[in-house]
């Protein structure tokens, strides 16, 4: 029934669509393909053969077709680059003669003029300029519209191309054409829908600018106020007259440091209950005690090498500004803030390692306390890495083989195997 319909729809339009009438003179000849490989090879062949004005039209982007009609590079980027130019340009000339010479204001002591503030100024109207610039260029001169009557329109080429085939044209202005010889290539590269197309007849009326006729304008300004009206009218009026979605903004709650009307207190922030603490937090029992008081404190994570990359990422975090890379105690911060002692002096070594969890935790001297920034474990495995650097630098003897015939040297790679081998030997 719907199909019925639509076909009585274009029954009757095209009753009321007058025919486009023609003239004798000739536009260009026209070509219809079936198969996206041939309408590649036409293109190739067409430009190979020397046309320079012919187009292809096709009902979806091929990927290939550019090289094919041997099109060169568009120089649409280079205006999209002067036109952000320029725009960063004035951008910048209107931020500093703003700011910098025609209204100084003092500024927290900083210069008048300032850049890193102008640049988001400065990208905006890049981006501003740029695009109105592209737009303009591609619709008047790369595109070459507004362009309302072209002679392909109202043609059974044009409406093929934008539905079903793939269709190729070379006008009659090119300087190598010649009907006939048109017609026999697109016929030897096996197109069964050549056709030749005129000029129309155009009737501009009474209006040679169609724009300025009275009844078009009156509709513009008709369509204009209404279409403004029933804005202001569902904006200001229609909206308000369902209920609004304010449910989230109004739910049942209780804000920081607001009055509660449900607690007898009238306090909304309420103190937690005595004795409990977070969910998989575990209280630190010697909390503000000095190390001397560590007992039965020791490090429960072993010694992996998981581990101790573990610990050397926290502890180049979060330890060596002060400590060092190498807990040297050679500060990287250049004398702001005071060096702290060596972690290789024999009181660290010798220490346990839960001493050292404890200055972590509650700090010491002018080192404070890194609970809140470093997890439990975290400080663990800062702990396990400590000892690792203090291993490197003071390896005892027994850390190194005293047979020296288990050595193994690697000769060099300029001596030959035989030599080597003899010094095994």
């Amino acid at each position: 029934m719907l199909k019925k319909f639509l076909n009585k729809i274009d029954e009757l339009s095209s009753l009321l669509r007058k025919p486009e009438v023609r003239s004798g003179q000739l536009y260009a000849v026209t070509a219809l393909f079936d198969n996206p490989n041939k309408i590649i090879a036409a293109a190739e062949t067409v430009a190979d053969s020397g046309y320079k004005k012919f187009d292809v039209m096709t009902p979806y982007p091929m990927h290939g077709m550019d090289d094919a009609m041997r099109m060169r590079e568009s120089k649409i980027g280079w205006v999209a680059f002067f036109a952000g130019l320029t725009g960063t340009t004035l951008a910048f000339l209107m931020m500093w003669w703003m700011a910098g010479v025609n209204y100084k204001n003092v500024i927290g002591g900083k210069p008048f003029f300032n850049l890193p503030p102008s640049v988001p100024i400065m990208f905006e109207l890049t981006v501003l300029i740029g695009a109105l610039t592209l737009v303009g260029f591609m619709i008047a001169i790369f595109n070459k519209l507004p362009f309302m009557s072209n002679p392909l329109q109202d043609t059974d080429f044009i409406k093929h191309c934008t539905s079903d085939m793939f269709g190729i044209y070379i006008e009659a202005a090119d300087h190598k054409f010649n009907e006939e010889e048109v017609k026999k290539l697109f016929t030897l590269l096996g197109s069964n829908a050549v056709s030749s197309v005129y000029y129309p007849i155009i009737d501009e009326g009474k209006t040679k600018t169609p724009i300025l006729d009275f009844k078009f304008m009156s509709i513009l300004i008709i369509t204009a106020v209404l279409t403004s009206l029933t804005t202001y009218l569902v904006i200001n009026k229609l909206i308000y007259l369902a209920e609004p979605f304010t449910w989230m903004h109004h739910q049942p709650k209780v804000l920081p440091q607001s009055k509660s009307t449900f607690f007898q207190d009238g306090f909304g922030m309420r103190m937690p209950v005595e004795g409990t603490v977070a969910r998989g937090y575990i209280p630190y029992q010697y909390k503000g005690m000095p190390d001397s008081l560590i007992k039965n404190l020791s490090n429960p994570l072993p010694f992996t090498k998981e581990i101790i990359e573990k610990g050397k990422k926290k502890f180049e975090t979060f330890c060596s500004p002060c400590h060092g890379y190498y807990a040297r105690g050679d500060s990287r911060l250049h004398g702001f803030f005071p060096a702290p002692p060596t972690l290789h002096s024999d009181k660290v070594r010798n220490w346990p390692d839960g001493n050292i969890y404890n200055v972590i935790t509650n700090g010491q001297n002018n080192m404070p306390s890194y609970e809140k920034q470093v997890a439990r474990d975290e400080r663990w495995a800062i702990i396990h890495y400590i000892r690792v650097l203090q291993r490197s630098q003071n390896a005892p003897d027994t850390d190194f083989s005293s047979d020296t015939t288990k050595t193994t040297v690697k000769p060099d790679s300029t001596k030959t195997n035989s030599k080597a081998d003899t010094t095994k030997k």
